[in-house]
């Protein structure tokens, strides 16, 4: 998630969000103390005057048909292009409603495929800079422009007479010679319209607008809030004995985070969890992982100007009311009537089947992490609390099996992780990526790579690859769409990207990576693949526009490339001496692959189980008075969370659910993408092979490719030859299957 969908003119659209573990959040009316770096450096001949010309409306020029003109972009630019762009889609659909035709599928459906073409590309860029280059400013744009925008979508479900056009080709659609894609764009155009109020009446419409306003505007403060807290808050340690245990790696990269602080000569530890995570994995000083943990699972959660509870109580309030308008009795109810679990128990069902034994499998790592500090520090001296979990399991695991994580990140480096990623989706799917610098991204740290074929030679796409953190950008990593593929209109080729946080090393130094923060690389192309290899006709069903439980199971399925011998041996090499990484190394990380799977997979259900939980609270359940600190520790407990665990994304910084309407009710979706996951490459296993060209092919023809133009079921179907077992996720985490 790694990403975040917005809706057009009743289309999902790809936004630059999410993510992510996900990474993802923006937003307070408070900005951040430390600014963000300053939009790319432009040339006198780029350099563009906001009164005079706007570049945000102007057809995108460069190759494959054109490209962002990040270089050329202000602040100023956002506000009037995107009132200036609505204002033209509205009256584009206004015309398409008003006409005396016929209603058919070219004159509306089509038609409105087409009419938010500028509005789309005018997003597209304003979302890079809410995602990662937040300043003052742009937080500001986006404060204001939120409601508006949630207005104008609202003003296009809700018109009635393009709403009986859209359903008279719905009801037609089999009868008047549409082809399968235009047919399924006529139902989840119809869908959608439908879902999103278009049958109420009057005084309900006008409630409807109010609520999704509202919303927009809490959104969008709940984001900046936790980018706030992300951006402003950091350990500083002054004294190098209190590195003790940190790799040197690690040590400069804290060390450099320093300096950009202006904090030169001593050591910042960020408030993101690619610094985090490491921290709290290899820091000796007990006293320190706690400081540093807090500060991490308290983001939004302190009181003052960036408390995200009060937000959380309001917005899960609206919800509630918004459901009740639209004939549904939760939120939760509302969200999966178009996914493939179709309904909460559904969800519910496959969240409590890997509960108890995920719950199990974490009673036993503790027990090993306690006694090895018994053993280590004396019978009775510390009970494992969350701040020793991570560290504690790192030398349960050397012990275990040998494997020292440190090791096995020398192995890792970014760059060569990259170049892994790029050959693996050549033996794959044919694909080539051939670095374009005459393309410039949005900051510096951006590359661009131009996609091809290498089976026909031609163009494919366009991928920008953004995988530094820096201040006013969104922690945890996404995928984003600037493009989408489409054909009914031209060849029109897609321009995808993804997005991390790593932090940088020293100068000069390669950047080393976790085993973790690797398969996250590889999570999140696997959702550029889904965009880039997109062969549709219609935008509106292009690339990762599925339902949300199914849109992770191309990203999920990609990260099972990384662990192959064809992979470690090509690109995993040490970053001193260039050798590739033992194959005895590789056997015991294999055989420690479902290593702490308890506490993995414990954290991510909490979330999934809260997130279910809350929006199943009805309107007349008193969901108005949630206190979110209360809900979250009575469900936990009510569930028999361990208390050596918490949940992964806590409430106050859950952005997936509380930071859009995106993963609200849908968290869930990863684990129910995994048993798709886990299934689907055994299909590889009992072929060649996980290079199999045939099975590749196969999931290419009838997943990647096919975008929402058919049935997701019956996606999986033709690619499997069955539904999915969820024996194979079981066996994949270490589980057992009864």
């Amino acid at each position: 998630m790694r990403k975040h969908l917005l809706t057009i003119l009743g289309v999902p659209l790809l936004a630059a969000q999410l993510t992510t573990w996900t990474s993802c959040g923006p937003s307070t009316s408070q900005s951040p103390a430390e600014p963000a770096p300053p939009a790319m450096p432009t040339t006198e001949n780029e350099a563009s005057d906001p009164k005079e010309t706007n570049p945000l409306l102007e057809a995108w020029a460069g190759p494959l048909g054109g490209v962002p003109p990040f270089s050329r972009v202000q602040v100023e630019h956002f506000k009037p292009a995107l009132e200036q762009a609505m204002t033209s889609a509205l009256a584009e659909v206004n015309r398409i409603a008003a006409q005396p035709d016929p209603p058919s599928f070219d004159n509306t459906l089509a038609a409105l495929e087409r009419a938010s073409h500028t509005l789309d590309r005018v997003r597209a860029v304003y979302n890079v800079w809410t995602s990662s280059l937040q300043t003052p400013e742009v937080q500001a744009v986006e404060r204001e422009m939120g409601p508006k925008l949630a207005a104008f979508s609202d003003q296009i479900t809700q018109n009635s007479a393009l709403f009986a056009r859209i359903t008279a080709v719905y009801e037609t659609r089999e009868s008047a010679g549409l082809t399968p894609e235009q047919q399924r764009l006529a139902w989840v155009r119809y869908d959608h319209f439908v879902r999103t109020g278009a049958k109420l009446d009057a005084p309900s419409k006008t409630r409807l607008a109010e609520i999704n306003q509202r919303l927009a505007a809490l959104f969008t403060t709940f984001g900046q809030n936790v980018v706030a807290d992300e951006s402003n808050q950091f350990v500083l340690i002054e004294q190098q004995a209190d590195l003790i245990g940190l790799p040197m790696s690690f040590q400069q990269s804290a060390a450099a985070e320093a300096v950009s602080r202006g904090h030169a000569g001593k050591w910042v530890i960020s408030n993101t969890r690619s610094s985090v995570a490491p921290f709290l994995t290899y820091s000796d000083r007990r006293d320190l992982r706690e400081k540093v943990w807090k500060m991490f699972v308290d983001r939004g959660d302190s009181p003052g100007a960036t408390d995200n509870n009060p937000i959380i109580t309001e917005i899960l309030s609206l919800r509630a009311e918004r459901a009740k308008l639209l004939g549904y009795p939760t939120h939760a109810h509302w969200r999966m009537a178009n996914t493939m679990a179709k309904t909460p128990d559904q969800a519910i069902a496959l969240l409590e089947r890997v509960w108890k034994p995920a719950v199990s499998r974490v009673r036993e790592e503790v027990r090993d992490m306690q006694a090895f500090a018994n053993k280590e520090l004396g019978q009775g001296k510390i009970r494992i609390e969350p701040w020793d979990y991570r560290y504690y399991g790192e030398k349960v695991r050397k012990q275990k099996y040998d494997l020292d994580g440190n090791q096995v990140k020398s192995y890792l480096q970014l760059d060569k992780l990259r170049e892994a990623m790029f050959w693996v989706a050549g033996e794959l799917h044919g694909l080539q990526f051939t670095r374009a610098d005459n393309v410039k991204g949005f900051h510096p740290d951006v590359t661009a790579w131009k996609v091809s074929s290498t089976v026909s030679g031609s163009d494919v796409g366009m991928f920008f690859f953004d995988p530094w953190a820096r201040q006013g950008k969104r922690s945890g990593a996404w995928a984003s769409a600037y493009r989408l593929q489409q054909r009914f209109d031209g060849d029109v080729r897609p321009i995808v990207s993804n997005n991390s946080n790593f932090m940088k090393g020293a100068a000069n130094e390669p950047t080393l990576v976790s085993w973790d923060d690797a398969e996250t690389l590889f999570h999140e192309f696997g959702h550029a693949l889904h965009g880039l290899l997109s062969n549709v006709q219609y935008p509106s069903l292009a690339g990762t526009q599925v339902f949300r439980d199914y849109v992770e199971f191309p990203s999920q399925i990609n990260e099972h490339w990384l662990a192959t011998p064809e992979v470690l041996q090509r690109f995993a090499l040490h970053y001193q001496t260039g050798e590739p990484i033992p194959a005895s190394l590789v056997q015991r990380i294999e055989n420690a692959s479902t290593f702490n799977q308890g506490f993995d997979t414990v954290e991510f259900l909490a979330s999934a189980m809260f997130d279910m939980r809350v929006h199943l609270v009805g309107a007349d359940s008193g969901v108005d008075k949630i206190d979110p600190r209360t809900f979250e520790r009575e469900t936990l407990a009510k569930l028999g969370m361990p208390k050596e665990i918490v949940m992964r994304h806590r409430s106050p910084h859950f952005q997936h659910i509380f930071g859009s309407d995106s993963y609200s009710a849908g968290y869930y979706s990863y684990l129910w993408a995994d048993v798709l996951t886990a299934d689907a490459f055994q299909a590889f296993v009992e072929a060649g092979g996980p290079y199999d060209r045939a099975v590749a092919a196969r999931l290419r023809d009838n997943v990647l490719s096919q975008g929402n133009t058919v049935d997701p079921a019956e996606g999986y179907r033709r690619f499997r030859g069955r539904d999915a077992h969820v024996d194979a996720l079981m066996k994949k985490r270490g589980f057992p299957t009864k």
